[in-house]
This record gives C-alpha cells, sequence and structure tokens, in this order.
C-alpha cells in the first residue's frame, strides 16, 4: 500500500469551515442511513503511543490488531523500524498465551509487557471491546495502558510510587473491506467525548445519478461530497470539542485503480481527521508527527471496497 501525502493533493485555499455542532450548511441533509448496504467490516487497528520518560527519552510504542480468515492477533513494535517485539495469536487453540509478561532490553532501556486477554470480549473487529488488559512499562515507568482492566492491573503489578511516564496517543489507523459504509468510533482529545464516525459512499442503488460521498460525526452531515469520481481527493475543517479538525479523502483508486504494477482491482481509498494545535494553519504531513512537542491526533481509515 502505497502512502498518501495529502498537503501535496489540494489547494491552500480549497478549505472549508463546519460547526459540527449546527451543521447549517448541511441541515437539510440527514445522516445517510447504512441500513441498506451492509457495514464494511473492520480487519485490523494500529494505534501509535509516543512515550516521554521524565528523563525526556522518548519512545514510540506501536499496537496492532489485526484479524482475517485464518488468524487474529495482537504485535507490539518498537521506535521508528517497528521492529516487533512481542506478537499473540488469540484465536488459536495452539501457540498462544492469552495472559503473560515479556521484558527485554531495547536500545538501553528496560522494557515490560503485561497482557491479559484470557477474557476479552471481542465484537465484529480484531480489537476487544472490554475485559483485558496490556500495558508497557519502560525504565520502571508505567507507559501506554489499554483496556478496561488496565488502570487495576497496573496497580496490582507494579511497585508503589512507580512513575506514570507522559504518554500519549497520536495516532489511530482502521483498515476496512467489503461496501462503502465504514462505521467507527474516535476519541479526538485527550478527556474528550468519544464520537461516532460514519463514512458511507452513496449512488445510483439510493436513486442518485452519481456517487456520494457522506461523512457523519454524532449522526450529523459535515460533508456531502458530490459527483466524487471527479471530485475524489479534497479536504474540509470542522469544528469538534473546541478543535480544528481537517477531514480528508482520496477515493481516486476507488474509481481509477491502484496504477500499473500496484495490483489489480479498486485499491484502497484513504480517510483522514486531524486535530490542529493553536494557530497552525498548515495541512499535516504524517512523516512529520513524532517530531512535533505539541502532538495533535490523527484518524487514518484505509477502505477497500469490493469489486
Amino acid at each position: 500500500m502505497r502512502d498518501f501525502a495529502f498537503a501535496s493533493c489540494f489547494n491552500e485555499y480549497a478549505v472549508q469551515v463546519s460547526d459540527t455542532s449546527s451543521c447549517s450548511s448541511y441541515a437539510a441533509n440527514s445522516c445517510i442511513s447504512p441500513g441498506m448496504m451492509i457495514p464494511s467490516v473492520q480487519n485490523a487497528v494500529t494505534c501509535l503511543y509516543k512515550t516521554i520518560l521524565s528523563n525526556q527519552k522518548q519512545t514510540l510504542i506501536t499496537l496492532t490488531w489485526s484479524k482475517n480468515s485464518l488468524s487474529q492477533g495482537l504485535s507490539i513494535a518498537f521506535g521508528d523500524d517497528q521492529s516487533t517485539a512481542v506478537k499473540l495469536a488469540t484465536n488459536s487453540r495452539i501457540f498462544r498465551k492469552l495472559k503473560g509478561s515479556k521484558t527485554f532490553e531495547y536500545q538501553g532501556s528496560i522494557i515490560e509487557v503485561f497482557w491479559d486477554l484470557s477474557a476479552a470480549r471481542y465484537e465484529s473487529g480484531p480489537e476487544p471491546i472490554d475485559g483485558y488488559y496490556v500495558f508497557v512499562v519502560v525504565d520502571s515507568e508505567l507507559g501506554p495502558i489499554v483496556g478496561d482492566m488496565a488502570p487495576e492491573a497496573s496497580l496490582r503489578k507494579l511497585k508503589t510510587g512507580a512513575r506514570m511516564a507522559r504518554s500519549s496517543l497520536i495516532s489511530r489507523q482502521e483498515h476496512f473491506s467489503g461496501n462503502t459504509v465504514y462505521s467507527t468510533k474516535a476519541q479526538f482529545c485527550e478527556g474528550g467525548a468519544a464520537h461516532d464516525v460514519l463514512i458511507q459512499c452513496g449512488g445510483e442503488g439510493e436513486g442518485l445519478k452519481y456517487p456520494v460521498l457522506s461523512v457523519c460525526i454524532d449522526k450529523k452531515t459535515v460533508i456531502r461530497v458530490k459527483r466524487l469520481q471527479w471530485n475524489f481527493r479534497g479536504n474540509q475543517t470542522i469544528f469538534l470539542d473546541g478543535l480544528l479538525v481537517d477531514l480528508m479523502w482520496d477515493v481516486h483508486d476507488w474509481f481509477y485503480g491502484p496504477g500499473p504494477g500496484l495490483g489489480s482491482g479498486p485499491g484502497y481509498a484513504v480517510f483522514m481527521f486531524r486535530t490542529r494545535s493553536g494557530m497552525d494553519s498548515r495541512l499535516w504531513l504524517e512523516e512529520k508527527m513524532v517530531h512535533k512537542d505539541n502532538l495533535d491526533f490523527s484518524l487514518m481509515i484505509y477502505a477497500c471496497k469490493n469489486l
């Protein structure tokens, strides 16, 4: 899958701003119900955390939940090279360890990973919804903690008075396949509410002459793009939780394919939500994300539709 440098695709005057609290520009456009189509299947979720220790040493930690017809599991990687240090199979009766810990050294740091997925509950996707914990300790400082049981488990397993590192979720990527209906939840700021996000591409089957892209947040339409085969790339800025959120899309490969040598079929579309801090007016380039002091959050959805 090729990388997408979104900022190079858009004119600097193409940004529009809408407020999700009123959505006045789209008041007549109620959120399209996905009931007429089977929602797509989520088959991978990748969360990137940046952990800053008390001595200012920084570590990137990546958790990837994946699921396909043959396997389901979790992998945990560290650093820019994404070298996998922990890999768990969560649906196999053989070669799995659903509860345990692992200690190893990485770039001069002692890293401990603790997990318990033995009672985890899943819906259709690869990521558990509750009944589990995963947490990481770097040089005796608690880093990312994931799961509803993580806070209690970390207190039991760590020494009293253990330090808390400063950990931030800076990127979440979700991969879908199936029909052009993508539903997820996203928390765009620390301590903020979890929002329902629905992306749908409708068209001829709904009485429309041309494909139309609709993006809804909490059942309010914030984007409605007509004649999508010509407007296959674009961006808009919305207000959400008091933040500016850049919303960008690239569905070129849905209509024109990924190009010679990149495989057959419609390829992937990409949708990105990225929070913008302060007076920053620049569209985001992914490779700059991990080098910023004031970390923004991004949600990227990679979507492959059925032929």
